[in-house]
């Protein structure tokens, strides 16, 4: 399992605006894009996915942008991969041809790979990123003092 270029940016903005979260002012495109190095094109699109997925809401006005609609603690990675990649969407094309004893072998291995793909996915929240994130951080610049 791999971790798309599109999920990167969408987790990154997500990081940044459960950094603001608190706040509750909302973060427009251009300051997420510019903090975090994003197309803001792209940005646009992907927030856009996680708007339709429930995961941020925007806000319209001179005020405008973008928010959380939870907390992070309540935004679990799993879930925001899934809006955006589908994970699940995968596993439906079981009955297209029939399986040959090794492609049986591969497909269980593979199922079996991605319930624990799944599984470590769903026990970090975007909290946890936060968290994991501030700790490095604090590690970096005890290191160059």
């Amino acid at each position: 399992m791999e971790l798309s270029c599109k999920s990167e940016y969408a987790i990154l903005a997500l990081l940044e605006m459960a950094a603001h979260y608190e706040s509750g002012e909302p973060l427009q495109i251009r300051q997420i894009a510019a903090q975090q190095n994003i197309p803001d094109r792209y940005l646009e699109q992907l927030l856009a996915t996680l708007r339709r997925g429930g995961i941020v809401k925007s806000q319209r006005g001179s005020k405008g942008g973008y928010l959380l609609t939870r907390e992070p603690r309540k935004i679990i990675v799993f879930e925001i991969l899934e809006c955006l990649e589908g994970l699940e969407a995968g596993t439906g094309q079981e009955n297209l041809s029939p399986k040959t004893l090794d492609s049986s072998v591969i497909e269980e291995i593979w199922q079996e790979a991605s319930r624990a793909a799944n599984s470590v996915l769903q026990k970090y929240t975007l909290q946890d990123l936060c968290e994991k994130r501030d700790s490095r951080r604090q590690l970096d610049i005890m290191y160059y003092i």
